[in-house]
């Protein structure tokens, strides 16, 4: 019987949490909150197995617009709506703006042909910001998109403090800070690899290599 189990095909899985929103302050008078991202997974087709960064809403639609022009064919999920009044103080508002944002994710994770853009994997793995994942998947840094994931274990390859302004959709104004989050695992399913413009190597062949099976949330 041991070893019937030891010869069944290992199911790959991603485990996707958004948690902790948080209040950053830009200047005397602006301010926004962001959010946790923690990712767990067995799959071949990530860097890293375990990985924590922090986005802003802001962020998120910078990598669903990349996402968008990079894979036509695809119906993207949508983002939740932006509020500038979003607080803190009203955990409904940010209970509602992390339950969309982690469904977004979710929805993208289950669509292997998103997984082999480079940007995507940027953004949940590694501290660049928006202008520098764009360079990096573009092969326009000194640093490899392997090199910027791995280096953000220890304490960032970039400094966040370095964050472009260029796309920030979100003018949030709050005034405390909270701990509470939400969390999804998701599993992968295969499907046909198209070319993607920036896409990593190493994904694509792993992605064309590996087979997974769905279930649903």
């Amino acid at each position: 019987m041991d070893n019937m189990l030891g010869s069944l095909p290992k199911m790959d899985f991603i485990s996707i949490c958004v948690r902790d929103p948080r209040l950053v302050r830009d200047d005397f008078w602006h301010t926004h909150i962001d959010y946790e991202i923690c990712v767990h997974t067995n799959s071949m087709c990530f860097r890293k197995k375990t990985s924590c960064v922090r986005r802003r809403y802001s962020e998120f639609v910078w990598l669903r617009h990349c996402l968008e022009q990079n894979a036509l064919i695809i119906k993207l999920p949508k983002l939740p709506p932006w509020n500038p009044f979003i607080s803190l103080r009203k955990k409904d508002q940010v209970t509602h703006r992390m339950q969309g944002l982690q469904e977004f994710l979710e929805n993208v994770l289950h669509t292997p042909l998103l997984l082999s853009d480079s940007r995507l994997h940027l953004f949940l793995q590694s501290d660049l910001n928006i202008h520098k994942m764009d360079r990096c998947a573009r092969g326009k840094t000194r640093y490899t998109v392997a090199e910027a994931i791995q280096r953000s274990s220890s304490g960032g390859y970039v400094s966040r403090q370095e964050k472009t302004s260029s796309c920030d959709y979100d003018g949030e104004s709050c005034s405390s800070s909270s701990g509470f989050g939400l969390s999804v695992d998701t599993t992968l399913r295969e499907s046909p690899l198209p070319f993607l413009e920036s896409t990593d190597p190493e994904l694509c062949s792993c992605l064309s290599q590996t087979k997974t099976h769905f279930s649903a949330s």
